[in-house]
């Protein structure tokens, strides 16, 4: 087989290079937002476009706003809650022993009647 592709080095769906051939660009604004960290993003949007009150920081993905003196707080964390936290904030002690005592007498009564408990 002589020779190769005239498309070598390209890829299917490849368009034209430069911008001559695909156009002009629309027109474009960049806006600063500034993260508690001190650091600046600078997004493009389209002109007509409305630009957004906040903005997440892509080095820390802390909160930015426009104001560079004045730049929003990061949101608080909250500690991981377990499933046990949970139930403890909706039962009682004395509740929790009532369902306890409620469960091990249902196993208690299963295990006297021969029931096979896994």
């Amino acid at each position: 087989m002589v020779g190769g592709s005239a498309i070598r080095g390209s890829r299917i769906g490849a368009g034209p290079m430069g911008e001559a051939e695909r156009g002009d660009t629309a027109p474009r604004q960049h806006v600063s937002f500034f993260c508690s960290n001190g650091h600046e993003t600078r997004p493009a949007f389209a002109a007509e476009a409305q630009v957004p009150d906040a903005w997440d920081c892509p080095r820390c993905g802390l909160p930015a706003n426009m104001d560079a003196l004045n730049p929003p707080p990061p949101p608080k964390v909250l500690p991981y809650k377990t499933h046990l936290a949970y139930v403890k904030e909706r039962r009682s002690d004395k509740e929790a022993a009532a369902i306890l005592a409620e469960a091990l007498q249902g196993l208690r009564d299963r295990r006297a009647r021969g029931d096979v408990i896994y």
